[in-house]
């Protein structure tokens, strides 16, 4: 009996070993189901502390994901001089804008890094050669996001950067080296918007999207569900003027790119929530898987 008690006792302990060293290394375990991945439209960050339409979905769906081991987020928020991974294992949070009210400011985002997961996305872009990042925090298109989905904080985060220098194409293709992650229990979110025009932005007007706004919004709509790939890189000319209407600068636009990238042709699109703040911010939410 106590040979059958040390072999079993044996057994036990291996299997919880292994598990360990699985969890440690960002192996898929048997049976590990596959996340989704997600791309919110992220807006004003006084979305962090009111309550509407859009903050009420975030919390709803959050609520309905399965829960993440990890997060990897892609905000438009850090855009580097080469690729960057964030490998802090306590981030700050990030209060990058100006002239909102203090209690704002005073928001925390505590939530764990994680160095390992890090240094795991460098290594399966290592033809980027990405850098790992000691010093950088969460900005405000990553907490004010997850400050909703998870408002426990207590899901590690790490974050990839946006390399100025890459291509539409390049950041597509840079994003279909991530799809490991996904079966190893990490959430990946694009933090952005489809449409992002600041300038023309009226929060006071009480009327809906710009027409331009709305046909743009529904261009890469129609784009993601028939996974028309050319009309997600801007290579049709017909709708040129839209871009340039849409998306002043891309860096609002590139998340997207990464959520369609870590994706498979054959997965189904959902949009979660549709609709506009202030007349030229698409708050589109995409989910894929």
């Amino acid at each position: 009996m106590q040979r059958r008690h040390f072999l079993v006792s044996a057994v036990l302990s291996l299997f919880a070993a292994q598990r360990v060293k699985g969890a440690a290394t960002g192996k898929a375990q048997p049976g590990s189901a596959k996340l989704p991945v997600l791309f919110i439209g992220h807006g004003s960050p006084m979305n962090a502390i009111q309550n509407n339409d859009f903050t009420r979905h975030l919390s709803q769906l959050g609520k309905t994901l399965p829960r993440p081991r990890a997060i990897l987020m892609i905000s438009a928020h850090w855009v580097t001089d080469g690729s960057r991974v964030s490998a802090h294992p306590k981030p700050a949070t990030i209060h990058d804008f100006g002239g909102f009210p203090q209690t704002l400011f005073n928001m925390q985002y505590p939530s764990p890094g994680q160095p390992m997961l890090a240094s795991q996305v460098a290594s399966l872009l290592g033809r980027m050669n990405i850098r790992e990042d000691a010093d950088r925090g969460l900005d405000h298109g990553t907490w004010t996001v997850l400050h909703h989905l998870y408002p426990k904080a207590d899901i590690p985060v790490v974050q990839l950067s946006l390399n100025g220098h890459l291509s539409l194409r390049e950041h597509l293709e840079l994003a279909s080296g991530l799809k490991a992650l996904r079966t190893q229990g990490i959430l990946i979110i694009g933090s952005g918007n489809v449409v992002h025009n600041l300038p023309l932005t009226d929060e006071r007007s009480r009327a809906g999207p710009y027409d331009w706004a709305q046909e743009f919004d529904e261009h890469i709509k129609q784009a993601l569900l028939q996974r028309d790939h050319g009309g997600l890189l801007a290579q049709d000319r017909r709708h040129h003027r839209l871009w340039r209407m849409a998306h002043p600068t891309l860096e609002h636009y590139l998340p997207l790119l990464y959520t369609v990238g870590a994706a498979n042709q054959q997965e189904a699109v959902v949009f979660p929530y549709e609709g506009f703040q202030e007349r030229s911010l698409s708050m589109r939410s995409v989910r894929i898987g």
